[in-house]
């Protein structure tokens, strides 16, 4: 833990501490320390499943805050957002009543990837998300920082507050995000201080330090804020947004009609000359910022050094929200001086005259190792204590906000005396998330991604909730008129592949081919044999009397399923195989280190992750076929 972090200040609060009165709080199921993505879903979850829920939150006003990009989904983002969906969570729901634009990414390439993006008005989706939290029943939301979380042998019993506040309770979910002892760094300025100016929490990390969590820093940033007056959207490339796509939300049928428009623009060879000759004062180059950054988001400075071959980079200007000015300059992400910033941002086409409202600036923060932690989110050492979100190491809203969900709802699980609900790589984008997180760790923020997923083409989003909302509505999450509909969608999907393998008229199927420059068949043909040659299902609707009954998801849902009946029976048989090891179960008392066989570095690393399955075992790095081998054997013999 860096020194500076801790000191005068801390012997002071520690001080304070030890004469300070507590009081009573009040008797809760489970408090949720944070109430971003990730807390907001797990508040949720805990409560509508019936347990008496309390947020704890360092300021009302940083609610579902967007502390980076206004928007949500993206490229295996949009899978997450709809799995969050289908199991019963707001996100999804949240994102398209507060969105300004929808964008399909990845529309030229498979359905397996194809991913929904929404640009959210900032301000309304935080507005809306704390008025759903504040007319939940069983949830009370109080402001305050966590400074103690209180154990009774071995499991939760309480979470204290800097005040002194207790709140008893069975469980405690952490979803800290990156405040944990957040400082922001801006050139030679360094501030202890959350993103966009909230406080920091500088009062929990010891006492996790103290539970047995495994602390680190990582870093992340956000770019500069600029007022849409003084662009010059002339000069930019006009990205207008989609409206024949669906939300993503399986409880609404339709995007907005109206969006606001965004805009791309580039950077240039005198936007690099000012960033390479000023790398002396940038924190990321100079020493000052030495925690790890995200990878696949990396500032400006490092696109530039990091390809230098590359003559410019795209910049997308975003607008911020209805009800204000401010426009949010994806790509420009930095931690350079403000001097240097405004010369850098002015050398962009369309931004020589901008004024920046708000500077770019990168910030660290405390996170753990998620080796400590079961696929459940719950810590190894502390039972009934979970963690969710960017205190995992992770990125993104989506990404803590599916974390979120799965907390709770394996918290709530728990409490009511139920088995706990561990999705598979092969069910959800969720699980190989967590798979992931608790099998092989993550030594910098973690991005979900669709390369991840093995099984992706199992895993789309036109399918969240066939996978899903059963699992959800099992777990006492899903509404029964979610549930209802998502019935009718399934037997309406059912419907729609039998009617798919009706056979069409000899001159109804030829018609169709030859409108496709097709040869002839010169026999009946039924629409599943058209989509199988390459016809689109509304190609087929067009020239014929088929699934006239039929909404677009469920035509969409239908046409995958017959157009990859091929890799999709391949897939289903790999996940048939891999689920026989997945089912292989390891005992929780196994001592590794008395395995004959196993060597030396698989023996830490599975005593370490204590995995589940021989499945989880063999996806540990430093874990190979021949140690699985060995553990196969030993399985046989006890």
């Amino acid at each position: 833990m860096p020194a500076r972090i801790y000191g005068a200040a801390q012997k002071r609060r520690d001080f304070i501490w030890n004469f300070m009165q507590t009081f009573t709080e009040g008797q809760f199921d489970v408090v949720v320390i944070g109430a971003g993505h990730a807390g907001c879903e797990a508040a949720l979850a805990c409560a509508r499943t019936g347990l008496k829920t309390a947020m704890l939150t360092l300021n009302l006003d940083s609610i579902a805050f967007m502390a980076c990009n206004p928007s949500v989904g993206g490229t295996a983002k949009g899978h997450l957002v709809r799995e969050i969906d289908a199991l019963g969570g707001e996100m999804g729901v949240n994102a398209d009543l507060t969105a300004m634009q929808f964008k399909m990414l990845n529309v030229g390439k498979g359905a397996a990837v194809q991913s929904l993006r929404c640009q959210s008005d900032k301000n309304a989706y935080h507005r809306r998300m704390k008025s759903v939290l504040e007319h939940t029943q069983n949830l009370r939301i109080v402001q305050g920082e966590a400074a103690e979380i209180l154990t009774k042998d071995g499991a939760v019993c309480g979470v204290k507050t800097t005040y002194g506040g207790v709140f008893d309770c069975r469980a405690t979910i952490l979803a800290t995000g990156v405040y944990l002892n957040a400082q922001t760094i801006t050139g030679e300025v360094i501030k202890s201080s959350g993103p966009n100016g909230f406080a920091p929490a500088t009062a929990l990390t010891q006492n996790l330090i103290d539970l047995g969590y495994s602390v680190r820093r990582f870093k992340t940033g956000t770019p500069a804020r600029i007022d849409f007056r003084t662009i010059d959207t002339g000069k930019c490339d006009v990205q207008h947004g989609d409206t024949t796509v669906y939300p993503f939300s399986f409880m609404h049928e339709h995007v907005p009609a109206e969006q606001t428009d965004c805009y791309l623009t580039y950077t240039n060879k005198k936007t690099h000359e000012i960033i390479l000759s000023n790398l002396d004062r940038s924190p990321l180059y100079n020493g000052t910022i030495e925690s790890t950054g995200p990878r696949y988001c990396p500032s400006i400075e490092t696109k530039v050094v990091r390809f230098a071959d590359k003559e410019r980079h795209q910049i997308f200007i975003e607008p911020e929200g209805a009800d204000t000015l401010e426009a949010y300059i994806q790509g420009m992400s930095s931690s350079l001086p403000h001097d240097i910033q405004r010369d850098m941002y002015r050398s962009v086409a369309g931004l020589e005259n901008c004024d920046i409202m708000r500077y770019a600036y990168a910030i660290e923060y405390d996170c753990i190792d998620t080796l400590d932690v079961y696929p459940t989110l719950e810590f190894k050492k502390v039972k009934n204590l979970y963690t969710a979100g960017q205190i995992n190491g992770t990125s993104g809203y989506e990404e803590a906000a599916a974390q979120g969900l799965m907390a709770g709802l394996n918290a709530s699980l728990k409490l009511r005396g139920k088995p706990p609900l561990v999705l598979g790589r092969d069910e959800a984008y969720i699980g190989v998330l967590i798979d992931d997180l608790v099998t092989k760790g993550t030594e910098e923020p973690y991005r979900m991604m669709t390369s991840r997923a093995e099984h992706r083409i199992e895993l789309r989003q036109d399918n969240a909730d066939f996978r899903l909302t059963q699992k959800g509505y099992d777990c006492g999450l899903v509404t029964e008129e979610r549930y209802q509909r998502f019935l009718k969608r399934k037997c309406d999907y059912e419907r729609a592949l039998k009617e798919l393998e009706d056979r069409l008229p000899t001159p109804v199927a030829d018609g169709i081919l030859r409108g496709q420059s097709l040869a002839e068949a010169g026999k009946p043909l039924s629409p599943a044999d058209l989509i199988k040659r390459g016809i689109a299902l509304k190609d087929i609707c067009a020239a014929a009397p088929v699934l006239s009954w039929a909404d677009e998801s469920v035509k969409e849902s239908a046409e995958i399923e017959i157009r990859y009946a091929g890799y999709l029976k391949k897939g289903r048989e790999q996940i048939e195989r891999a689920r026989k090891m997945e089912s292989r179960l390891l005992p929780d008392d196994i001592d590794y280190s008395a395995i004959d066989g196993l060597r030396l570095e698989a023996r830490e690393k599975l005593e370490k992750v204590r995995p589940r399955s021989l499945g989880q075992a063999g996806r540990i790095s430093g874990v190979n076929p021949a140690d699985i081998a060995v553990l196969m054997i030993y399985l046989a013999v006890h």
